[in-house]
């Protein structure tokens, strides 16, 4: 019964105008744009996304268990100059979550269905965490469809990556059989940092409430969770052709700070970026920061495609 009443909501849902992600707006983020639901197909599963913004077309990818409301700090600062696509990852939100296995390349798959459905040849490509694996299959199976990249808070895959912290990891091992309170709190205190935490707890408190307000099954969950876990290009980012920026916050205690510059090195053409003090979730730490990075390296005309004209690039 529980699923079908989903899934009759989730057909109104794509035909009636939504505000936001579909909860009152919160204090604190106004001028908030009235967007639409929309939904692509990839075979027989249903992405759900939606398009504010006027401008070159910018995607967003988020990660494990989280859905378009991640993006909530800065997609309406992003709407200001480009015409943003944020997605519903499949076994999240309104989208579909197929019962059996998921893949960063089946991601990446349904992140084109996306494009072609809305219309858009290419964009430029945010992936967060799994959305930042995602982003990385995407820019290697489908280059053409790919602007510029940026890849925040994510790895470079396989034994290339450094790994977790220890207690993050037992987080994730037994995330499933806690208790969903003790389970929503552990998300919030291991993605956002520490100065966050302790000088802005409507942070954290917002974060709780978009997860209770988005649950997610468990079977969609370890689907997304597995797909991360396998995910290896066996350093094939070396052949990825557009340019490349990686955010990574220096106070991440879900990917190992150390991932962003292993993926510097793999990629031709790419920026190092470190946020201090920033946590997993970047763009919730630093939403000013992150918006004003991404929008200034997606504009930026002095970015090369040529390895060869610019080289590799970090700032501090």
């Amino acid at each position: 019964m529980r699923e079908r009443i989903r899934r009759i909501g989730r057909r109104i849902s794509q035909r009636v105008r939504v505000p936001g992600f579909g909860l009152p707006r919160a204090r604190g983020h106004r001028g908030r744009r009235a967007v639409t639901t929309r939904v692509a197909r990839n075979g027989s599963v249903a992405i759900a996304y939606d398009v504010r913004g006027q401008g070159p077309p910018l995607v967003l990818i988020q990660g494990l268990g989280v859905g378009r409301w991640g993006w909530e700090p800065v997609v309406d600062r992003l709407a200001r100059q480009f015409r943003v696509i944020a997605i519903d990852n499949r076994g999240v939100g309104a989208s579909d979550a197929p019962v059996g296995s998921y893949s960063t390349r089946v991601m990446a798959s349904d992140v084109v269905a996306v494009l072609d459905d809305a219309g858009v040849a290419s964009a430029g490509v945010v992936g967060t965490s799994l959305g930042g694996m995602v982003a990385q299959e995407l820019a290697l199976a489908h280059p053409e469809r790919v602007d510029r990249l940026v890849l925040v808070a994510t790895i470079p895959g396989g034994r290339m990556t450094a790994p977790m912290p220890l207690k993050t990891a037992y987080l994730l091992t037994w995330a499933p059989l806690m208790r969903s309170e003790q389970r929503l709190r552990g998300f919030v205190e291991h993605n956002l940092g520490p100065e966050t935490l302790r000088r802005r707890p409507k942070v954290a408190r917002r974060l709780m409430a978009l997860k209770r307000a988005h649950p997610q099954s468990e079977q969609a969950w370890r689907a997304q969770a597995t797909a991360g876990v396998l995910f290896d290009p066996l350093g094939r980012q070396r052949r990825i052709t557009r340019p490349t920026l990686i955010v990574q916050g220096t106070a991440d205690q879900v990917v190992n700070p150390v991932n962003a510059e292993l993926l510097a090195d793999l990629i031709p053409d790419a920026r190092l970026r470190y946020v201090e003090g920033a946590g997993h979730l970047v763009c919730w730490d630093e939403p000013r920061r992150f918006a004003r990075v991404v929008a200034g390296f997606l504009t930026d005309r002095a970015v090369s495609l040529s390895v060869r004209d610019q080289g590799l690039r970090r700032v501090s």
